[in-house]
């Protein structure tokens, strides 16, 4: 059984990426949720939030297919 460990390592880089930009825009929605200042603000906290539900329901998808 051989292993390429260049994809292994492709596969880690990316899912590391991708878990660190969703937590990022979690905290960012998240933070723009307590701030309450405007309703820019708000409304790019609600944007993240749907940036979020988007790429799980894109994880879930890639899961299923």
């Amino acid at each position: 059984m051989n292993i390429d460990w260049a994809s292994v390592g492709t596969v880690f880089g990316v899912s590391l990426l991708v878990t660190v930009a969703l937590v990022g825009l979690f905290a960012l929605g998240t933070v723009g949720l307590a701030k309450q200042g405007s309703a820019v603000v708000t409304s790019a906290a609600y944007v993240c939030f749907g940036l979020c539900a988007a790429a799980v329901a894109y994880g879930i998808f890639l899961i299923v297919r």
